[in-house]
């Protein structure tokens, strides 16, 4: 798949970074398989995992390295976007938090099902925007955990 690079910040309600958080990501591989029992589209792919852990610095930033997830089945059957799952640990946080990261130049977001039952205004909360640092494609993903633009989050 194409490797890509996540990065973001951390940061509370009143816009200051949280240093001491913890990002967990859940994904499905480039074909849109995950690493998972019950997929049982899954192919043996004992290189990818799917998962993936990273402590946020002094200035609240983490980032990843990875592949870019293909579309998967939704829960009517209909493809959603490509997506990955982030959950958020920090001091303080007595559950885990959970959104999901949409990359922007993905033509399927506009369709995605899970995707339209964020509020329209709510939506760019989720959506990681791209450049690019010599040939590696970087998607900036910022979280904010409360406040003003605070990301969205799910109930699971």
């Amino acid at each position: 798949g194409e490797k890509i690079r996540i990065e973001g910040q951390i940061i509370d309600g009143d816009g200051l970074p949280i240093n001491d958080a913890m990002i967990e990501i859940w994904q499905a591989d480039a074909q849109g398989h995950y690493a998972h029992p019950r997929d049982s589209r899954a192919l043996p792919n004992t290189q990818f995992k799917g998962f993936g852990r990273s402590a946020t610095d002094k200035s609240g930033v983490y980032a990843f390295d990875t592949v870019k997830p293909g579309p998967v089945p939704g829960p009517d059957g209909k493809p959603q976007a490509p997506h990955i799952v982030v959950c958020i640990f920090s001091r303080g946080m007595l559950r885990q938090i959970y959104t999901r990261l949409y990359f922007a130049d993905e033509a399927g977001n506009a369709a995605d099902p899970i995707l339209s039952l964020v509020p329209e205004d709510r939506r760019e909360t989720l959506i990681a925007h791209k450049t690019m640092r010599g040939e590696l494609p970087v998607y900036r993903f910022d979280i904010r955990v409360q406040g003003d633009n605070e990301t969205a989050f799910f109930d699971i």
